[in-house]
Parts: C-alpha cells; structure tokens; sequence
C-alpha cells in the first residue's frame, strides 16, 4: 500500500505492507520506503488566497518521484490526502488536475476532523501498555494544528473506530500560517513573538474548549516540528528516527528549545545537527505552537511520535482491503 500526505509545508510518502496475521493485533505496519520532500505548497497562501504556480511545480516534481517509485514496487493500493493548503486555495481545482495527471490517482481533500482522525490513527497504534489514557493528540503543521482526544483502540479492525475517538477539532494555526503572518525578523523581534503569542493562545484555547484537551493524562505530538524539537533536546548528532520516536519531553526541555531557536537567525538554525533545511525558517513558530499547547493544556511532558496522519492513511489502506 502507498499512502501520501500532501500539507502545507511537505509532502510525504509511505509504501508499507500489512504486518503477518501472526504479529498480533498490535503489530504495526511493515516500512518498505518513508520519503519526504519539503515543497512549501502553501507559500503566501495565507495572504493570497491562492496556491503559487512555484509551489505547485515543486509540488508535481517530487510527486513524479513518487510515482515512478510506486510502480517500481508494484504498489497494490494507493491513497494521497491533502490536508490545510489544498483546503484553503481558491485555485484547488488546478492542484486536484496536476494530481491526477503526475499520480493517477484522485487527491482526498480531508476535512479537518478526518485529518485529526487520520492522525490519532497513526500516533495511537504502536503505544505502550504504559501509556496513560485518554491521549491528547496534537499534529503541529504548516498550515494548522489538529488537537484530538481518544483512548487506545477497542475494535479489532486496522484503523481507530470513532468510539475510540471522544473529541477532534482542527484550528487554522501553523508553522508556516504564524511565520508568515508574525515572524518576519531574522531572528524575528521580541514583539514579533508576542505577537504571535497572542493569537496562538487565543486559538489553542478556543481548541481546548471543543476538545477535553486539559483531561487527557499524555500528550502525543506528531509532525515535523515536534519531531525536530525533540532531535534538538535529545542532542541528537543527526536525525534519528528510531531515537525521536516515543521520546518524553519535559515542558522545560520544550520552553528551552523553543526560547534558543526564536533567538537564532535561520542561517544559525541550520548548523543544528538534526535540522532539515526546509524547516529552518518555520520551526521556531512550530516549537513555540507546542509550547504554548503544552502550557494552556497543562501539561508538564509531551511525547513525540513519528508516526502521524502518514500512518493513519495506510492504516486505512489496509481496513478497506480486509
């Protein structure tokens, strides 16, 4: 199965088949490629309405790197959701022809509860039995933030069932959205950041007033921001996933990284070993929307997860061809 996740600031892809039926129910899918290209699909869409023929040529290039890949493994079924920028564009009807004609294949443009849905999915599946219920899932993008809350899954299918899920609601703050509309310095000012504050506060606590948010016992957070907060603490040499994945982050490990990489101009963020150089000039606003979920929340640690909305669309590859 292949599973694409089109957002705001990258497009990914994973191929993955089906664990052996005698793995158990918690087994969990087969890597056979995990790529990712940062296309920034959603470049000045927040202040024009539109998707830039730029992005959307960077966006068709690595989609035909991706399809010559899945012909080449002879892929069974293939998926590919488009998440926030896709959602938002005036001009989506020309993503949804370059889709079709690079991929062959129909892009879902999801809702933002799917999204949330696809994402709890994908995080949830593969935790520990010591992992505290109910979680709080937060999928920090580019172009917004999903917050769901939900325990482990009861049902014996692949995906997570709706009774599994109590609440899901998607806000339109991102990495990319804040950095565009504040954080223009380099590095951006004190009141840049303020700035920024104010209206991820404000949004983070409309979320946690839908979503029983503050009741969770663990907060999971997916997503390249999250991910690479946690690189950062860890003091990681190099991007490791097999070292990010299910890591404990303390609320003061998270507030650090965050303050060091506000105070840093791009060019400084790059040297940080594990930093990929599409993040550079957007993660601070990622870390400082995670820092912000953890202090509104009350939470005191975060759980970083490698396995997302990516996961989540393979899973359901994999329910529908049972």
């Amino acid at each position: 199965m292949a599973a694409i996740d089109c957002g705001t600031n990258s497009i990914r892809l994973l191929v993955a088949d089906l664990p052996d039926q005698s793995a158990g129910p918690d087994a969990g899918l087969v890597d056979v490629v995990r790529r990712m290209e940062i296309v920034r699909l959603g470049q000045d869409l927040d202040r024009t309405g539109w998707l830039a023929p730029e992005a959307l040529e960077r966006t068709r290039q690595a989609l035909i790197g991706y399809a010559t890949r899945i012909e080449s493994l002879g892929v069974a079924r293939v998926r590919m959701c488009a998440t926030s920028a896709s959602r938002d564009a005036q001009n989506a009807g020309e993503f949804r022809s370059m889709v079709v004609d690079t991929l062959g294949v129909e892009p879902e443009v999801v809702t933002g509860d799917e999204e949330a849905r696809l994402s709890f999915t994908g995080a949830v599946r593969g935790l520990g039995a010591d992992v505290a219920e109910p979680y709080l899932v937060v999928d920090i993008g580019g172009g917004s933030t999903e917050f769901v809350v939900g325990g482990r899954p009861t049902g014996g299918g692949a995906a997570v069932s709706a009774a599994d899920v109590d609440a899901a609601v998607s806000v339109d703050v991102g990495c990319v959205r804040m950095s565009e509309r504040h954080l223009h310095g380099d590095p951006p000012t004190p009141e840049q950041v303020a700035a920024a504050e104010v209206e991820i506060i404000a949004v983070v606590d409309r979320a946690l007033s839908a979503v029983p948010g503050r009741e969770a016992a663990t907060l999971i957070g997916v997503a390249g921001s999250v991910t690479t907060v946690a690189g950062i603490a860890l003091g990681l040499p190099e991007y490791r996933a097999d070292r990010i994945h299910h890591a404990r982050l303390s609320y003061a490990e998270v507030a650090k990284v965050t303050a060091d990489l506000l105070a840093r101009s791009v060019a400084e963020r790059l040297t940080i070993p594990v930093m990929h150089p599409g993040r550079a000039d957007v993660i601070g606003a990622g870390a400082l929307i995670l820092r912000i979920i953890m202090e509104r929340a009350g939470m005191t640690s975060v759980i970083a997860s490698e396995h997302d909305i990516l996961d989540g669309i393979a899973w359901s590859l994999a329910q529908t061809s049972g």
